[in-house]
């Protein structure tokens, strides 16, 4: 069949004003358009259109916003549409023809492609959708800015027209643009004196960014050379609005009309407009919200597409947001349920409609990133491909996780509830009723109580509307209560490969345990694509980077605190800065210190402080120190999941704050031997706290400096042995003095020697009174089980009784040689009995006592042959009975000491996720 038409009426974008539409305003238009002669002659087109099949022609080609190709008659053979994997469908949005230039971009996009046949499905140039819309709300609101504001849109496609177009296809434009434009301002005039408008009048109205761009788009590819035509897609695509602010697309009628549509305008590229559509009585209406993602999808769905590409700005879905999860990765592939489940929950990656029309022929979505072609994106299909471009291990179980914030969880609660039919529909009657949205539901098997998530900008209509409705039923107390927990989001983890696969629950809730956070509710469907759980709104960031972070063996990243940058504090960071880089590449271990704090300064960091120079930045940019303000800032940055504070001082104030510290999630490590050796009480909750939550308090270092004595005890005690003794020599300052205190030597003459050395404390009467000695004797003491106070502990102490009074070291070490007759006779008697002196701290597990006192032992002793510094301890125990086991090795000093809090941090790194 041969018919002469004009391709001024096959690509029209034609808007069809049908009888109803019209009847349904003509008065309003009538009583408001006499006084303006402008309008008025509108009215009388409208009046004339209603009842002359001619003036509803003429009524389309004024009023209506028709943009047409060059005016040429032709004769063209009907076709049939070859649909089929010949076709590709190309979507882009708002932002990929934001402007002339890259229009230009998209243009050069279609062209190169390979593809035999495409459908390119455009939006409105970027913020033009919000522009109509604005323009509507001015009008309703009467505000005459809307003229001014409607300039500014004709002078953003005039501007964009100008360095795309020239000659015909330029003026063609422009004429259809200002007679839009005018048509546009008689109508919003009209709203502007009704002060309201329809919704057909709205997404009329609204629809013409789509228009303007498809014929732009459209006249640049002809303009290069390549033939193709474009497609007001409300001639084609019929949809039934429903009542919950949706569309249903009508596939059997817009099939037909695409046949048509096709027949009268054959070609191998077709620009089609996005988000408008048509109603069946062929009133002009959009897909709502992220509708030019769904025209794409019903487009490939009725050409039934090899596939759908959807142009965006990021390299494609990403494994969570990474706006809030630094480490986020693209994901290769994505099934179409894994791609619903993460759209749902607020993941930026499709709405769920759109997936829909795909996936009943199979046709994969791609996601690209129209400013990096390089990236090959993100594919969408029926199952997730088992090929490598997806690591298969356990970790990709779950593809991704996705959160909802600002919810607030309702809980229906009554043992009236338990097995009583039509509780749960009379609930939820009851929140359909206020037009509240159900995001989750969780129910025990109890029915002791519903459980379930609404947007919090609706928790009070929605609790309202429950007190009221179960008013009865919670005076005779049937039901307990109707509470509302507010300030709640959502974190959903998301993967097809879930279903049947155990201990992905498991991982997922012992990864938000190591964080320290609460969950409020959980919900998992059969289907086992996700696992949703609530939190607090304050750790939702904190949890989804946990999470994460486990499943995608990201880098196990720790938010440090250092304590007092002295002698044994320094020498940790200058540790932690010489292993830094093996960490990250070798053990994913990433120690990011974001925190130095000293009595007087102290210096923060957001994202690290460079290690490399810390002294020169606390120099340079320190500040008033303030634990309470350093600590909130270690432990508030809510990229990072975990939080450790180091403290290398030897301060029972410090120490008095590790309860808090792990109460609040905040592990914690140190030398300091004031908290275990403090008060018994204070000690007993500290164990208890640590022991009943999954924050780590790690103290190696109290006890040995960096051997692992404590380790070690906590080791038998956990297998089953029983201790029965521990015996040994805890200071090394003591151990030197003592293992050189032979062959004539003055005691006097020893001590001065260790202090010279670097050995003692600035005063040597701190090492000498041995009280260093008994707090950790009390340490072990307590970790074998015993309840002693540090006072229970007798302590021989070797400063002389005049001297313990001395002023000042200075005084005390001049006058130390007066008493070096009471210890030469000690040592004397040792050495004529084939012994030596050593200074020991013991615990009697047996008899429920320790001791510290100067022992001698024989010279065939284990610690009659230390050397130097060296600690050694003895374990007695049931299974090393005969023969102790004893640890031996350097106990003093900086290098050592931090040694062994370097690797109290690795061991909670390991705790955490990382390697070991």
């Amino acid at each position: 069949m041969v018919v002469s038409v004009s391709s001024v009426i096959s690509n029209s974008s034609r808007i069809f004003y049908p009888n109803t539409l019209l009847h349904q305003h003509n008065d309003t238009f009538q009583s408001q358009c006499r006084s303006i002669p402008f309008l008025h002659r509108r009215s009388h087109l409208l009046r004339k259109s209603l009842t002359s099949p001619r003036g509803r022609e003429t009524l389309n080609s004024r009023i209506c916003a028709s943009l047409t190709d060059v005016s040429v008659d032709v004769s063209v053979e009907e076709k049939q549409l070859p649909k089929g994997e010949t076709w590709s469908v190309h979507k882009f949005g708002g932002t990929c023809v934001g402007t002339a230039l890259r229009i230009k971009n998209v243009a050069d996009i279609i062209i190169n492609d390979d593809s035999e046949r495409k459908v390119v499905v455009v939006s409105a140039m970027s913020k033009v959708t919000d522009m109509m819309y604005d323009l509507i709300h001015k009008a309703q609101a009467r505000d005459e800015s809307y003229i001014s504001a409607l300039d500014a849109v004709l002078e953003k496609h005039n501007s964009a027209a100008h360095e795309l177009l020239d000659g015909d296809e330029l003026a063609l434009f422009l004429s259809k643009l200002h007679d839009d434009i005018n048509n546009l301002k008689a109508m919003l005039r009209a709203i502007y004196i009704a002060g309201h408008a329809t919704e057909s009048f709205t997404d009329f109205v609204v629809g013409h960014g789509e228009l303007w761009s498809a014929h732009m788009l459209s006249s640049v590819i002809r303009k290069n050379g390549t033939d193709c035509k474009w497609m007001d897609t409300r001639e084609v695509l019929v949809v039934n609005p429903t009542s919950s602010n949706q569309v249903d697309p009508d596939y059997l009628e817009s099939d037909q009309r695409l046949e048509k549509w096709y027949s009268l305008n054959p070609s191998n590229v077709i620009i089609a407009t996005g988000f408008i559509a048509s109603t069946p009585q062929n009133i002009p209406t959009t897909l709502k919200r992220d509708g030019s993602d769904f025209s794409a999808a019903i487009m490939g769905a009725l050409f039934r597409a090899r596939q759908v590409t959807i142009w965006t700005d990021v390299d494609g879905v990403y494994s969570a947001d990474p706006r809030k999860v630094g480490e986020a990765v693209i994901l290769k592939t994505l099934s179409y349920q894994e791609a619903w489940e993460m759209s749902y929950f607020g993941a930026n990656v499709l709405h769920p409609r759109t997936i829909i029309p795909v996936m009943q022929y199979d046709i994969p979505i791609i996601i690209r990133n129209i400013f990096n072609l390089s990236a090959s994106g993100t594919k969408i299909c029926r199952s997730s491909i088992n090929g490598d471009e997806d690591i298969q291990n356990f970790s990709h179980f779950v593809k991704g996780f996705a959160t909802i914030d600002n919810l607030a969880l309702v809980n229906v609660e009554g043992t009236g509830m338990a097995g009583v039919p039509g509780t749960a529909s009379a609930i939820f009657s009851a929140v359909k009723d206020v037009g509240a949205n159900v995001i989750m539901i969780s129910q025990a098997s109890s029915e002791h109580s519903v459980c379930f998530a609404v947007p919090e900008k609706e928790v009070k209509a929605v609790a309202k509307a429950l007190q009221s409705k179960f008013r009865q039923a919670l005076d005779a107390g049937r039901l307990s209560q109707v509470a509302v927990i507010p300030n709640c989001s959502i974190l959903a983890a998301v993967g097809q490969k879930m279903a049947s696969t155990p201990g992905v629950s498991a991982s997922l809730f012992n990864a938000l345990a190591k964080a320290n956070i609460n969950v409020r509710a959980i919900a998992q469907g059969c289907s086992e694509y996700n696992i949703t759980v609530v939190v607090k709104r304050e750790d939702c960031i904190k949890a989804l980077r946990a999470v994460h972070s486990r499943f995608y063996h990201s880098r196990t990243t720790i938010a440090m605190g250092i304590i007092g940058p002295g002698l044994i504090g320094s020498t940790l960071l200058d540790q932690l800065r010489d292993q830094a880089a093996v960490l990250k590449e070798e053990y994913n271990i990433d120690l990011r210190v974001l925190g130095i704090t000293g009595l007087k300064s102290m210096v923060l960091s957001d994202l690290g402080i460079d290690l490399a120079k810390w002294r020169e930045i606390r120099e340079e940019r320190g500040e008033a120190a303030n634990l309470e303000k350093f600590v909130q800032h270690v432990h508030g940055n809510h990229f990072i999941p975990n939080t450790v504070l180091v403290d290398c001082t030897a301060d029972s104030v410090i120490a008095s704050h590790y309860y808090d510290w792990l109460c609040k999630g905040i592990h914690v490590i140190t030398p300091n031997k004031k908290a275990n050796s403090g008060p018994l009480d204070q000690y007993l909750r500290l164990r208890a706290l640590q022991r009943q939550s999954y924050t780590h308090y790690f103290y190696e270092a109290t006890v040995g400096a960096g051997l692992p004595i404590i380790n070690t005890l906590q080791g038998l005690l956990e297998t089953g042995d029983r201790i029965l003794q521990i015996e040994g020599i805890f200071s090394g300052t003591l151990s030197y003095i003592f293992n050189n205190f032979e062959d004539g030597r003055l005691f006097s003459e020893v001590v001065a020697e260790a202090k010279d050395a670097g050995y003692t404390e600035p005063d040597p009467r701190d090492d000498l009174s041995g009280t260093d000695v008994a707090r950790k004797v009390i340490i072990l003491a307590r970790e074998s089980g015993l309840k002693l106070e540090l006072s229970n502990i007798p302590v021989e102490s070797l400063v002389p009784e005049p001297l313990r009074a001395s002023p000042s070291a200075q005084e005390f070490m001049q006058q130390l040689p007066k008493f070096d007759e009471d210890m030469m006779k000690k040592q004397q008697d040792a050495e004529n009995a084939g012994e030596v002196l050593r200074y020991v701290g013991v615990v009697d597990v047996t008899n429920k006592k320790g001791v510290v006192e100067l022992r001698r032992y024989k010279k065939d002793h284990p610690f009659a042959q230390l050397s130097g510094s060296d600690n050694i301890i003895a374990f007695t125990t049931r299974r090393y009975n005969k023969q102790p086991l004893i640890v031996r090795g350097p106990g003093a000093g900086a290098q050592v000491t931090a040694g062994g809090v370097f690797n109290d941090i690795l061991r909670l790194a390991s705790y955490l996720g990382a390697p070991s």
